[in-house]
């Protein structure tokens, strides 16, 4: 039998859209707000001369930094005011969320509700400045440290004077960049930090199509091979929306209770338990710790010692250390952020206290077991399939020289933040709907 929210949501159209203007003011200040992110991007650091640093990063932009840089939105490469980007304020949440596991304190404030969440923010952000000056400052000593092709300097102003304007500048924009995204995120519509690098990655992906066919109109690459790659992205976005779309749905029974003369209850629902529940968010944090050292080593190895330059070639993109890092990462985050997201013992202890209960199994700590067994096992496979996603067309890429762009990373990115925004959407015209269905009913009522 079709449920009432599947017959608002068969009938959700334009006309209905037209008609949801909170949702259209989302949408447009959601839109505004990556325009101007987009045109940070184009705005340079002060003091870099962005002809040799373009000759430079052409010679070296194939490994790590390339990566980063499809992160950035291609503001790395151009040296902007948002090279760092949000990636250290998602590091900074990383930490955070590691330490609210192991700091009773940190846990308690958690569980404060409203008031407890703002003083953790509160911590990640003063985390991010932290972060991001360190970054800064590692990116400008690496910057001194490169020299364009006849020996000339990257930077135009004494080393102190240039130190401490892209300190300044890197920070600042990386601040701003956490604020919009906080905004995006409580007035606009999705998720504001994932929506920040998604538009980085879609609004340079007609450039890396159009190097692509390039290096096919230069002979550089089979056309059949460039025909294979589009084949292969249009299967990895399938396969991505397959697995994110699904679940294994727990059978919950409801017994029935008696409250005056009517009787409630005696249903059976389910409880709904996605393959990967952490989402996208374990390929981005995982890229964040792997990228910052590893750009900062890449600059700092131009010219300097062996040892930095044999780190840098190590933890270089397609390399086994590397690799084995990135899977190492996306697991831990994997069964990390699940453990965060779903907590088995709360919802055992919730579905006791309703009453409610899974066929075959105790209220209580056998059905927390049952529920951590069916989640765990779940966990594995959305890990494996992150993994898989996010290594394997990274190989490729390595192997061919393609855009990062058609890597699993940025597909997974792009799919997951699109289908969770569209989620959001259709939820906001279903609750406009409804409001119309109440407002309809007041009317009659009043009118009777």
């Amino acid at each position: 039998m079709v449920s009432a929210a599947e017959q608002l949501a068969s009938n959700l159209n334009f006309g209905v859209f037209a008609k949801a203007t909170d949702l259209k003011k989302r949408i447009w200040f959601t839109l505004g707000a990556l325009v101007v992110y987009r045109l940070g991007t184009w705005i340079p650091l002060p003091g870099v001369d962005p002809h040799i640093l373009g000759e430079l990063f052409k010679q070296n932009g194939g490994g790590i930094l390339g990566m980063f840089d499809m992160l950035a939105g291609g503001a790395l490469h151009r040296m902007t005011i948002f090279a760092l980007n949000i990636m250290p304020y998602i590091t900074a949440s990383i930490i955070i969320q590691l330490m609210t596991s192991v700091v009773p304190s940190l846990e308690s404030m958690k569980k404060e509700g409203e008031s407890g969440r703002k003083k953790i923010n509160q911590y990640t952000r003063y985390l991010t400045l932290v972060i991001a000056t360190a970054q800064a400052y590692g990116m400008a000593v690496g910057l001194e440290s490169m020299h364009g092709p006849a020996g000339s300097a990257v930077f135009m102003d004494s080393h102190l004077l240039f130190r401490f304007s892209a300190v300044c500048t890197l920070v600042g924009g990386t601040l701003f960049l956490m604020w919009l995204g906080e905004q995006i995120t409580a007035r606009g519509i999705g998720q504001g930090t994932s929506l920040i690098i998604m538009a980085g990655i879609v609004a340079e992906l007609p450039a890396a199509i159009g190097s692509t066919l390039e290096l096919g109109r230069t002979g550089a690459l089979p056309v059949l091979l460039i025909l294979g790659i589009l084949a292969m992205v249009v299967a990895v976005i399938a396969f991505i929306v397959f697995l994110e779309r699904a679940q294994r749905r727990i059978i919950v029974q409801y017994p029935k209770r008696q409250v005056g003369n009517k009787m409630y209850g005696g249903e059976a629902s389910h409880l709904p338990l996605k393959v990967n529940t952490s989402g996208v968010i374990p390929p981005i944090f995982a890229s964040s710790i792997l990228l910052m050292p590893a750009t900062v080593a890449q600059l700092a190895a131009q010219g300097g010692p062996d040892w930095l330059v044999a780190a840098s070639s190590l933890i270089g993109h397609g390399q086994p250390l590397y690799i084995a890092l990135y899977v190492a990462l996306i697991v831990f985050f994997a069964f990390f952020y699940t453990s965060i997201v779903f907590n088995p013992v709360d919802t055992a202890d919730n579905m006791k206290k309703y009453g409610g209960f899974i066929p075959g199994y105790r209220p209580g700590k056998a059905t927390a077991d049952f529920l951590d067994y069916v989640l765990t096992r779940l966990t594995v496979i959305g890990a494996a399939y992150l993994a898989a996603l996010s290594v394997l067309p990274e190989i490729l890429i390595s192997k061919f020289s393609l855009p990062f762009y058609f890597g699993g990373t940025s597909l997974l990115i792009v799919v997951s933040v699109t289908m969770d925004t569209v989620a959001q959407i259709q939820s906001h015209l279903l609750a406009h709907q409804y409001e119309g269905l109440i407002k309809k009913a007041r009317l009659r009522s009043s009118r009777r």
